[in-house]
């Protein structure tokens, strides 16, 4: 039986995420069926962590068989949510936020960009992929009429906490942020942050490197 998602550690969540990056790539190649050594090797793992991560699925492999991969696929992506579309928004289009945008992998994952804003007067309206920037003045009413579920945020460190305030007003639960400050929801808020902080994982693997 799948354990509930709250009892799920983020760390083991995390990994799924990876897991189910190889697995895709994997039936991408024609491999129906793959065993936890496999997914260990490719990740540098241990053989005996994947099989716990998997066993919170509730799926359970077939000795000298393994998991078929099309049954795990399914089992990561119902845990962690992606088994639907999520609509998501872009606010801040500076060369970061450019580079998000053409990223191909949201949408191959469930992730479907609808929106781009900006506060820069000079690129309303201007394209970006197949959008056009939009002001966030119109943030509120584009999220309501959308529905959207996540907004990443990829504004300046001086812009980034008021942006958050007009993501909440605008009823979007999500955000991912790669401004480089950390930002706060507002008092009593049930929006969820996740930091992500490219200069902090760099100076991660700096750290690892020196050691």
């Amino acid at each position: 039986m799948t354990k509930p998602r709250q009892q799920i550690p983020k760390a083991t969540v995390t990994r799924l995420a990876f897991y189910l990056r190889e697995l895709q790539q994997m039936q991408r190649s024609g491999l129906a069926n793959i065993q936890s050594r496999a997914i260990a090797e490719r990740l540098g793992l241990n053989d005996s962590q994947v099989r716990r991560d998997i066993s919170c699925l509730g799926t359970v492999g077939q000795r000298g068989v393994g998991y078929q991969v099309e049954d795990l696929i399914q089992s990561i992506q119902s845990i962690l949510g992606t088994d639907r579309i999520w609509k998501v928004i872009l606010v801040g289009v500076g060369n970061l936020g450019r580079a998000l945008s053409g990223y191909r992998g949201f949408q191959e994952q469930g992730f479907d960009l609808l929106g781009a804003f900006d506060t820069d007067a000079e690129k309303i309206g201007k394209p970006i992929g197949q959008l056009k920037i939009q002001s966030l003045d119109q943030l509120g009413t584009f999220a309501k009429l959308h529905a959207i579920d996540l907004a990443i945020l990829a504004v300046p460190a001086d812009a980034a906490q008021s942006v958050v305030f007009a993501i909440e007003a605008a009823g979007i639960p999500g955000i991912l942020n790669f401004a480089p400050i950390a930002v706060q929801p507002s008092v009593h808020s049930k929006t969820i942050i996740q930091e992500v902080d490219l200069a902090i994982e760099l100076q991660r693997l700096a750290f690892s490197v020196v050691r």
